[in-house]
């Protein structure tokens, strides 16, 4: 009875603070009823609150204050006082001490138990403060790790002579010897401690680079490649072999590409890995993406769209049939703004399936397709197939031909809410490529409900960005109006510990969203190109990239040359 009175006053506080969705609420209610689970642990599980609205609705049911940890660094003796595994079994991090009262953060503050622990083993009366859970594990994680190698650690250790592999031009290695020295313990520990690493530094992919008489380490941070210790040229094989044997691929294969996928544990996440293998001269070259679900936006908000880019989204989602174009260059975050637009429009009253090269994330509720080329599923075939399948809502991974975009725009036209990603440097130059690929500009122009461009920027390390005067010259230079910026605090990138000493933290979109009016409508039924239909969209009020990234920049969240770099193709 009394956990389904707290589900009750927690339902009630997070409807009334609009923390999630009515039916989101509903529904993990119900969940917490019919399994006897704990309301607020399901709202997480599934990301249908955010960390902080949890944190919030929390603190005011049981009246303790709330805090966030994200620039906050333990006191080595503060967590001295407490057994590791009593901190990370209770999840509790100890904030300060005074006199005999001890602040500490809890994840879970129903845990009476870890409470009442936690007092008899320091003797100090316990003042509880609520956080996010995942900032404490991560901040655990961090700060009470037993002492462990790091790579370089762990690279130093191997001998030369301690694990002899074929070099990467042999071609008469047996099976065997590639079994074995992938099974070295030196090479997995190797490869474990470049995981770890990478999630450790956020990184979203990890290059393995044969060169000629070393191998290269780096890992792509923020969308910026930086190079770490690199592994002996030895070992270069039996890296190779072990990740090959973790993705199940054929490790006595190394002449043709090859591509898989491995799931793993580590500094209290489980995230899944792509990898790509590809020979070159000296070896197999190596990419490992790193696909972190927990990273996905919940919904749009969590997106941090400026006012009306987020409004003119949701009002094109909101429309029952059409099609809604995201487009950008490679690694400029199309698939996470068309996931997090799903996850919004994700209800048990739709049916949505997609068809994807690859299936990227996994997203509950959804029907999933991945395209198999090489047996005839392409993204016409599956598209074709899965039309037959009553969806309310499509989402196609990529329109790469017009045999696609035909079915897409018919769709569209049929009854279906159409999402799809195309590589376009703008949202105006979406319509000219679907022209260009044989589309009729009368279809166009009855399907389309709204094309937008997008670009990923690095944000500003807040524990170190420093205030300073833009150069004039600078401005000059970009043809920006320097005026605007001359009583404005702009900052610059410092670098420190909490970034890895890049200035920056975490990325954020630059969305550029041309709306389809009747304006727009009348320019692509008389075959205009790209130029005058942005020129009427900006008319219209729409705000460029560069536009949106110099508010940027003004309201201090990146610098001048962060969004110059990002928006290069302007």
């Amino acid at each position: 009875m009394e956990k389904e009175a707290s589900s009750s006053k927690l339902y009630e506080i997070c409807l009334r603070r609009r923390a999630a969705k009515p039916e989101a609420l509903l529904e993990a209610r119900a969940e917490a009823e019919r399994t006897g689970g704990r309301f607020e642990k399901i709202l997480i599980d599934k990301n249908l609150i955010s960390g902080t609205d949890m944190v919030l609705a929390l603190a005011e049911y049981l009246n303790i204050p709330p805090i966030e940890l994200q620039h906050f660094t333990p006191d080595p003796l503060l967590m001295d006082l407490v057994p590791r595994e009593m901190l990370h079994r209770h999840r509790l991090l100890p904030l300060c001490r005074c006199g005999s009262l001890l602040t500490v953060a809890m994840g879970d503050p129903f845990d009476i138990i870890g409470m009442v622990s936690l007092h008899d083993h320091t003797g100090l009366d316990i003042v509880p403060v609520v956080a996010p859970d995942r900032e404490i594990a991560d901040l655990l994680q961090r700060f009470t790790r037993e002492p462990t190698q790091h790579l370089e650690d762990i690279l130093r250790d191997v001998a030369e002579n301690e694990v002899e592999v074929g070099t990467a031009t042999r071609d008469d290695v047996s099976l065997e010897e590639m079994l074995e020295s992938a099974e070295e313990a030196p090479v997995i520990r190797i490869v474990n401690s470049i995981m770890v690493e990478a999630l450790r530094k956020r990184a979203s992919d990890i290059h393995i680079e044969p060169m000629e008489k070393n191998v290269r380490l780096r890992y792509r941070i923020d969308g910026m490649l930086y190079e770490s210790p690199s592994p002996p040229k030895h070992l270069q094989a039996a890296i190779a072999s072990r990740i090959k044997i973790m993705s199940n691929l054929n490790i006595a294969e190394r002449r043709v590409p090859q591509d898989g996928r491995f799931k793993i544990r580590a500094l209290g996440k489980e995230v899944d890995v792509r990898v790509s293998l590809l020979p070159t001269i000296h070896g197999e070259k190596i990419v490992m993406r790193i696909l972190d679900k927990s990273t996905l936006a919940a919904n749009l908000d969590a997106l941090h769209l400026d006012p009306k880019a987020l409004a003119n989204l949701r009002f094109a989602l909101a429309q029952p049939h059409g099609m809604i174009l995201v487009t950008g260059p490679t690694g400029s975050g199309k698939t996470t703004t068309l996931y997090s637009a799903l996850q919004e429009l994700n209800q048990p009253d739709v049916n949505i399936i997609t068809v994807e090269d690859p299936v990227e994330y996994q997203l509950f509720g959804i029907n999933q397709v991945q395209t198999h080329a090489e047996i005839g599923l392409s993204f016409a075939t599956g598209l074709r197939s899965i039309l037959r399948q009553d969806p309310d809502i499509v989402l196609i991974g990529e329109i790469r031909d017009g045999e696609t975009a035909s079915i897409a725009v018919q769709a569209a036209l049929t009854g279906h809410l159409v999402l799809s990603s195309l590589h376009t440097n703008d949202a105006a130059g979406a319509i000219s490529r679907l022209a260009y690929m044989g589309i009729e500009p009368f279809l166009l122009a009855s399907s389309l409900l709204m094309t937008q461009a997008q670009r990923l920027y690095r944000k500003l390390c807040p524990a170190c960005k420093q205030a300073q005067k833009i150069p004039e010259d600078l401005l000059l230079a970009n043809h920006i109006d320097a005026a605007p910026y001359r009583d404005v605090t702009t900052y610059q990138a410092r670098g420190c510990p909490k970034c890895n000493n890049t200035g920056y933290k975490g990325r954020a979109a630059l969305m550029e969203i041309l709306m389809i009016n009747d304006g727009i409508r009348d320019l692509i039924l008389k075959n205009a190109n790209a130029v005058p239909i942005r020129a009427k969209a900006i008319e219209d009020g729409m705000l460029s990239m560069r536009s949106i990234g110099l508010q940027r920049v003004a309201e201090g969240t990146s610098t001048f040359e962060e969004i110059l770099r990002s928006t290069g193709g302007e």
